[in-house]
């Protein structure tokens, strides 16, 4: 019976010994990375004080294929719960755009421009026929 506690005591010792040194391993590595804070941060480039570089000018493309939701807003209304619940088909719900006015176009909930309804080859469609600039939608804010 001693001879199995004195076992187990080696055991647990060896165990803990190797513990230790994982744990050593494990401070050794963090020590190494706070030394050298930078060396995550070379994994990408710098893009500060580049836009005068041969070669920048055109870098806007790596964004050319990010998707964006395109929105085209015929009208809005507010109608109570009650209302809405008793909506069947055919039924007919008023908007706050008038026939014919420009509706209204927007990228991720954003407006960029105002069109007119187009119908080819038996599609919707929307004609674009004002551009909202940078300037008029801050203005447009601040009102």
């Amino acid at each position: 019976m001693a001879e199995q506690a004195a076992a187990e005591g080696d055991a647990t010792a060896e165990a803990s010994a190797e513990g230790e040194a994982d744990w050593g391993d494990a401070m050794a590595e963090q020590q190494s990375a706070v030394q050298a804070p930078n060396a995550e941060a070379q994994v990408f480039n710098e893009l500060s004080g580049q836009a005068g570089q041969p070669g920048t000018e055109n870098d806007i493309d790596f964004v050319l294929d990010i998707p964006v939701q395109l929105t085209v807003e015929l009208g809005r209304t507010k109608i109570a719960i009650k209302n809405l619940l008793q909506l069947a088909q055919g039924s007919v719900v008023e908007l706050d755009g008038m026939a014919g006015e420009p509706m209204d176009v927007l990228v991720n909930g954003c407006l960029i421009a105002q069109g007119e309804v187009v119908v080819v080859n038996d599609k919707f469609g929307i004609r674009l026929t004002d551009i909202i600039t940078p300037a008029e939608r801050i203005r447009k804010i601040n009102q």
